[in-house]
């Protein structure tokens, strides 16, 4: 490895394509194979509603980001958007509980690569599968942006092509009865089971919060400008397309599952997807969905390891993070950063196995509180932004958010409405718990920080 006595610097090696795909990867996962069951539950059809209006504002939350990442694109991170528009410690707080964020869903997620192995190869430990990943992983993100970016393509392009094929295949049976005996099943499962608000409309409103965290990882957008190859075009281009794609398929693909099956009956009898494809006569759907879901994985950890290391590098130039983190190879990589994260996967799979499972979901429910957080602090960072600026040089912005810092406003409404209704179930209110002590350590740790600089 180089050290940075040369002063190399991050590589511009990601296409629009690249970061395209990146968004989507970070957004559509487990939480649609799997966790969209729970969601419905809570909302019925009308949870259809819920993620058009999520999908609202994750399209604000990546506007906000994506007018300050055109006007200052080699910034690397939404950490130096904070620093730079709310001050030092709104930057420090910010890129801090992103990195403690993406590592906690890492270790899940290699956690959950080694459980799907194991329906392939059950005789062999998990650890082998968690050790091997976490270093091809690795080795991939130390090559080159490049190389990184066209890995994540693949990974994201399996999980949507799956997606497709989904969804066209749910049209077959609603329209034609492919697979159904001939006998199209329409589309009467939307209302007829209670009505499209079968739990009310505060069952909809109640499964925002859940519906919301499916689109975690939107963010990562902000992390690739540093490295997009002419990012004054991809990241607009990028930002424009990805909301409505993932609108597209996390509503397309719920609602061929609800027409399909009643509502109430989805998640009860294995996955929806398993379930779509074996009424086409796939019977090995389990395996074909355990490949996608693999990928999925590997989609994520592989943006896990990339979105930690350039966030760490970023806040090392601007003093919050050890200076070790800001060096770079001869390739544009930060290599120290993915080491880092990489040992940090592996201490964390292990204390995974052996710490009691109340205690791991304690820590692990911060997560939840990191994501919305961090959108709030994006919203704030561009309000910010925009009182730095004038008249002439709003108009000379060449990626507005539309309805500027109001409309950021607006979304930090909606945003604080979602932490209320994770204060309002027993289960997930743990989650402002935890996230205050975590806010209230990183405080104390800047303090001690400007005491030792002083």
């Amino acid at each position: 490895m180089e050290s940075s006595t040369a002063a190399p610097s991050l590589k511009r090696g990601l296409s629009t394509r690249h970061i395209r795909f990146m968004a989507l990867g970070s957004a559509i996962g487990t939480g649609l194979f799997y966790g969209s069951a729970d969601a419905i539950k809570m909302a019925g059809p009308s949870v259809l509603l819920a993620y058009m209006i999520g999908g609202l504002a994750a399209y604000i939350i990546m506007r906000a980001l994506g007018e300050m990442s055109v006007h200052h694109p080699d910034a690397g991170s939404f950490s130096r958007y904070a620093q730079d528009n709310l001050g030092p410690l709104a930057g420090y707080l910010t890129g801090w509980t992103y990195c403690f964020e993406i590592l906690i869903v890492a270790i899940a997620d290699v956690t959950a690569f080694g459980i799907y192995m194991g329906v392939w190869f059950p005789e062999v430990p998990h650890w082998v599968w968690v050790l091997s990943v976490v270093l091809i992983i690795g080795a991939v993100n130390l090559m080159s942006v490049k190389t990184f970016g066209e890995l994540e393509f693949w990974f994201s392009f399996f999980k949507v092509a799956t997606i497709i094929v989904m969804i066209i295949a749910g049209l077959g049976i609603i329209v034609w009865g492919i697979g159904n005996g001939g006998q199209p099943t329409g589309i009467h499962n939307l209302w007829t089971n209670g009505g499209f608000f079968s739990n009310g409309v505060w069952g909809m409103i109640l499964s925002l919060q859940m519906v919301m965290f499916a689109y975690g990882g939107i963010e990562i957008i902000g992390i690739t400008a540093g490295e997009a190859k002419d990012p004054q075009k991809s990241i607009p281009q990028a930002i424009n397309s990805v909301p409505w794609r993932i609108l597209l398929f996390y509503v397309g693909t719920l609602f061929v599952i609800m027409s399909i099956y009643p509502w109430d009956q989805v998640g009860t009898g294995g996955s929806p997807f398993v379930l779509t494809f074996q009424n086409l006569g796939i019977h090995t759907a389990a395996g074909i969905l355990n490949f996608v879901v693999l990928t999925a994985s590997l989609s994520a950890i592989n943006s896990d390891v990339f979105g930690v290391g350039r966030m760490l590098h970023g806040m090392a130039g601007q003093g919050h993070a050890p200076r070790i983190f800001a060096r770079v190879s001869r390739r544009g990589i930060p290599w120290v950063t993915i080491l880092v994260m990489m040992l940090a996967m592996l201490v964390a799979v292990f204390l995974n196995y052996i710490m009691p499972e109340n205690v791991f979901l304690m820590i692990a429910s911060l997560a939840t509180f990191a994501t919305v957080w961090v959108w709030i602090m994006i919203l704030c960072s561009q309000i910010g932004f925009r009182r730095r600026l004038g008249p002439e040089q709003v108009k000379a912005l060449k990626f507005r958010l539309p309805g500027g810092a109001a409309t950021s406003m607006a979304g930090i409404v909606f945003l604080l409405f979602i932490i209320g209704l994770i204060g309002y179930f027993p289960a997930t209110r743990i989650s402002l718990y935890v996230g205050g002590l975590w806010l209230l350590a990183l405080l104390l740790g800047y303090q001690w920080l400007n005491y030792r600089n002083r």
